[in-house]
C-alpha cells in the first residue's frame, strides 16, 4: 500500500477514498442510532443560534465526517508537495493524514476540531509561505484572524496564537509591526463579536469567553486506556521517522529544517491545549494530526525496508479497526 502511494497516480485518490471507508469499518459494524454534535462554543451561539444538542443519524454523521476528511487530506497533500517537504511529490501525505485522523472512534464523527483542522491547514500554508516574503504583516494579520475564527468554533484553538509568534521567531528577524499585526487580527474578530454582544444587551457575558484561560486541568477525560494501544504502531513509525529525519536534517534546505521545527511546536500546542477544555473529549487531539502526518509521510517516503514499513502500516490499519470493534 505504501509503495502504491509513493507515486503521483490519480488512481490513488480512489484508493484513498476506499481506505477512509475501511478505517471506519469497525464503527459501521457497531453503528449507534444517532450521534450528538456540538459545532461551536456556547459563547458563539448568540451570533449563530445553533441548538445546544445537534443530533444526526450516525450513518450520515460518519459519512459527512469522512467526506470532510477526504477534502482535508487532498488539501494537506497539496501543501506538503508544494513546499517539497518530502523531496518528491507523492500521495503519502494524504494517506498519512487520513490514518492519523482515524486513530480513535471519536475522530470519525463530526466535531468542532474536525472543522478547525481546515483552519490548521490554512495556517500551515501561510506559515510556510512567509520565509521568502519581503513583508509579512498582511499574512500575520490574516493568521491572527484565523486564530480568532477558530477560537469561536473551539476555544482551545486560541493556543495557536503563540504558534504564530513562534513562526516569526523561526522564519523572520524581529519586526514589531509583524508581531502587532497578529494581535490586531485576533482583536478584530473579538471586537466585532463584542459589538454584537453589545447590540443584544449581553455585554456582561462577554468576559465569560476568557474564563477557560484560568481553568484547572480537566479531570474528566473520556478515554479508555485500552484504546490507546493503537498508538503503539504510530509511536514506532514516528520514532523511525525521527531517526530518518535526523539522518537527513543537516543535508536539507534551511526552509525545510525551519518548517519541521515549526511543526513540532504546532504538535506541542495541540497536545497541551487540552487544559482549556474542562469537559475534554478525545477528539481534541485531532488537532495534532497534521504535524504527526508529516513525520509519518517523511518516514514512508525515505524508508528503505519495504517489508518493515508495509508491515507497520498493516498493523496500524488492523489496530484502528480492531479497537473500534472491541
Amino acid at each position: 500500500m505504501i509503495k502504491q502511494f509513493r507515486s503521483i497516480n490519480p488512481v490513488n485518490i480512489l484508493i484513498l477514498m476506499g481506505i477512509i471507508l475501511l478505517l471506519r469499518a469497525g464503527i459501521f459494524i457497531r453503528l449507534p442510532k444517532e450521534v450528538s454534535v456540538d459545532f461551536i462554543e456556547p459563547f458563539t451561539r448568540l451570533l449563530l443560534p445553533v441548538p445546544i444538542e445537534n443530533t444526526f443519524p450516525a450513518f450520515t454523521n460518519i459519512y459527512l465526517a469522512a467526506f470532510l476528511l477526504f477534502i482535508q487530506a487532498l488539501i494537506f497533500n497539496r501543501i506538503i508537495n508544494s513546499y517539497n517537504f518530502l523531496g518528491k511529490s507523492t500521495y503519502l501525505p494524504a494517506l498519512s493524514y487520513v490514518s492519523a485522523a482515524s486513530l480513535f472512534s471519536p475522530f470519525l464523527i463530526l466535531s468542532p476540531v474536525l472543522f478547525c483542522n481546515f483552519l490548521v491547514l490554512w495556517m500551515m500554508d501561510k506559515f510556510l509561505s512567509i520565509y521568502k516574503r519581503d513583508t509579512v504583516s498582511s499574512v500575520m494579520y490574516d493568521l491572527g484572524m484565523i486564530v480568532g475564527l477558530g477560537t469561536l468554533i473551539y476555544f482551545p484553538f486560541i493556543v495557536m496564537l503563540p504558534v504564530v509568534w513562534i513562526s516569526l521567531i523561526i522564519f523572520r528577524t524581529f519586526n514589531w509591526r509583524e508581531w502587532l499585526a497578529v494581535v490586531t487580527g485576533i482583536i478584530t474578530v473579538f471586537f466585532f463579536l463584542g459589538v454584537f454582544y453589545y447590540w443584544n444587551d449581553s455585554l456582561d457575558q462577554f468576559y465569560r469567553i476568557w474564563l477557560p484561560l484560568a481553568s484547572k486541568f480537566p479531570t474528566n477525560l473520556r478515554i479508555n486506556l485500552y484504546d490507546t494501544l493503537v498508538l503503539i504502531p504510530v509511536a514506532v513509525i514516528l520514532i523511525l521517522g525521527i531517526f530518518q529525519l535526523q539522518k537527513n536534517f543537516f543535508r536539507s534546505v534551511v526552509h525545510l529544517r525551519k518548517s519541521f521545527q515549526l511543526l513540532f511546536f504546532m504538535f506541542i500546542a495541540g497536545l497541551i491545549s487540552f487544559y482549556l477544555k474542562q469537559d475534554l473529549r478525545l477528539y481534541h487531539f485531532l488537532l495534532c494530526a497534521p504535524p504527526v502526518a508529516v513525520l509519518m509521510a517523511y518516514y514512508f517516503v525515505h524508508a528503505g525496508k519495504q517489508w518493515l514499513y508495509e508491515s507497520l502500516y498493516v498493523v496500524l490499519v488492523g489496530g484502528i479497526i480492531y479497537f473500534q470493534l472491541f
